[in-house]
């Protein structure tokens, strides 16, 4: 776990408390809004953990009033075509590589998520929102259509609620958010670190090496016709089962124990 620990983050915070990732976006004067060095250390951070074998689960935050306020307006004024393809090339890798590592990694939404904030929770397996927390796609508002953001976003929650979000650029509520299937729990301001990590603690208990072939699945079906999703998933199974954890897993079932995974 160390390698994660060591590395020098100037945006952010890295803290490993037993086989969970904390991760906390750390610019609260900016509402952690996304400039490339602030990407850029997020995928860093994000490609470290998932090399780490030690660890389940990642916990990604804001701090301070605002979980992420998007891109940084200050970054995107009066810039070259060659600058903003960079920009949201660099996000789009930083989206990726949340969904590419093996570990879940869990929003944990304290404030508002805008824009490309909204984006980034959408982007996470799971979210635990705060009930004070608000979410929206308001680039519409400013002239620049959320268009990357709603590639994440669309794929969470129901169509028209995501068109409404677009169009007026106005921000639902946490409850909203849980409806439309934004978010999977919505709990007090007082308990929404301890709901969060207790969810990334449930995640910790099963194997590694389980739940990485599982999330890698998950994504890779969601777009393939019906008929090849099974075909590929059936594949996965047969690599599960053969796998030691899975070996484990049954005969600890079978015989009323505790597995003890080899990860």
């Amino acid at each position: 776990m160390e390698h994660v620990q060591q590395q020098s983050y100037q945006h952010i915070l890295v803290d490993i408390i037993g086989r969970i990732a904390n991760v906390v976006m750390n610019i609260p004067a900016r509402r952690n809004a996304l400039s490339i060095a602030h990407m850029e250390e997020l995928t860093r951070c994000f490609k470290s953990i998932g090399e780490n074998q030690d660890l389940a689960a990642v916990i990604l935050q804001g701090n301070g009033p605002s979980f992420c306020a998007g891109h940084d307006l200050q970054e995107l004024t009066g810039k070259t075509t060659e600058f903003y393809s960079r920009v949201f090339d660099v996000c789009t890798k930083m989206m990726d590589t949340i969904q590419n590592i093996p570990q879940p990694v869990i929003a944990q939404v304290q404030g508002t998520a805008t824009a490309a904030g909204c984006q980034l929770v959408a982007t996470c397996d799971l979210a635990v929102a705060a009930e004070t927390a608000r979410f929206a796609t308001p680039g519409v508002s400013v002239g620049l259509f959320c268009s990357t953001p709603m590639v994440a976003v669309s794929r969470n929650m129901h169509r028209k609620k995501m068109m409404e979000m677009l169009l007026t650029g106005e921000p639902i509520s946490a409850q909203e958010a849980l409806l439309c299937g934004l978010v999977n729990r919505v709990v007090s301001s007082e308990k929404v670190e301890v709901e969060t990590r207790n969810l990334a603690e449930r995640i910790s208990n099963h194997s590694i090496f389980t739940v990485g072939i599982g999330k890698k699945a998950f994504y890779q079906q969601l777009d393939m016709a019906q008929e090849q999703a099974y075909v590929y998933a059936g594949e996965v199974m047969v690599t599960n089962a053969i796998h030691a954890d899975a070996q484990e897993g049954m005969c600890a079932f079978l015989e009323k124990r505790q597995p003890e995974w080899k990860n």
